[in-house]
């Protein structure tokens, strides 16, 4: 290894990114879990690509689990990272969500049932403390009030289980637009459950980022989409967790999105 180059502006962990140039005049993508719990993701991470090579991942070169836990995968910087999204762009992410969902799991990964209060219950919290939720401006009070009861009720009926793999942080900074198709990075959320939830989750970035309308890829899903929104709703109100500084307006970004969606899929007012 000659030199270490540092990628800057992906991500939102504080997970260390270096492109390394090894003495062969190959490159790789190196990735440092200098502290908790950045450390025991990289582990998860680790682990999962020990377990699993598939087109749709980056190759694993090497991995040390000792601490710092390290990381070294293929070097996919020469590939194109949406935005800008295009059909065939955005059909390219759907099929390789479909082979991921093919793959078997490993025996290890958790159930996306096991954290199911977490991603279900934003509304919950909510109606707890409605007050940083109401701070974003994305609802009145009123509006809240009277629409709370169906959003919660939606987002706990949403049908997150299943027995498929999940990459669950589909997003533009975790795609890579490669010859190959899409390449999904960040394996530390894997789980299993209804690959329906995988798609859902990147509906609402991809419409940020000049995409289609969640509903249009994915119609029929008001229980994903309000609970997208209350998931989004009871985090972007709060400080930022000291290892994601900047998670927080990413998240009230997708708010703007899920919000609506859901109002619209439970023909609820708009929010105002």
């Amino acid at each position: 290894m000659s030199r270490l180059r540092p990628i800057r502006g992906r991500g939102y962990s504080v997970a260390i990114r270096n492109v390394a140039e090894l003495d062969d005049g190959r490159t790789a993508f190196v990735k440092l879990g200098a502290e908790e719990p950045t450390s025991t993701f990289l582990r998860l991470e680790g682990r999962f690509y020990e377990a699993i090579s598939a087109p749709f991942m980056p190759e694993l070169l090497a991995y040390d689990e000792t601490d710092p836990p390290l990381l070294v995968l293929e070097d996919l910087s020469g590939g194109r990272w949406p935005p800008p999204w295009t059909d065939s762009s955005i059909e390219a992410v759907r099929m390789a969500l479909g082979a991921v969902a093919a793959t078997p799991p490993p025996g290890f990964v958790s159930r996306v049932e096991d954290d199911r209060e977490s991603l279900v219950g934003g509304w919950a919290t909510i109606e707890r403390d409605p007050e940083p939720f109401l701070s974003l401006g994305a609802c009145s009070p009123e509006w809240l009030e009277t629409s709370l009861p169906a959003l919660k009720r939606a987002a706990e009926r949403a049908p997150i289980e299943g027995d498929e793999l999940l990459h669950l942080d589909v997003r533009s900074d975790n795609i890579c637009l490669a010859d190959r198709g899409a390449v999904l990075v960040d394996w530390n959320w894997a789980c299993v459950g209804n690959p329906e939830l995988d798609l859902a989750a990147w509906l609402p970035s991809l419409h940020l980022e000049g995409g289609p309308a969640p509903e249009t890829i994915l119609p029929d899903a008001a229980g994903f989409a309000a609970l997208l929104a209350g998931f989004f709703g009871a985090r972007a109100g709060l400080p930022p967790p000291r290892t994601a500084p900047h998670v927080r307006p990413i998240q009230l970004a997708q708010l703007g999105v899920a919000l609506p969606w859901a109002a619209r899929a439970l023909d609820l007012p708009p929010p105002r």
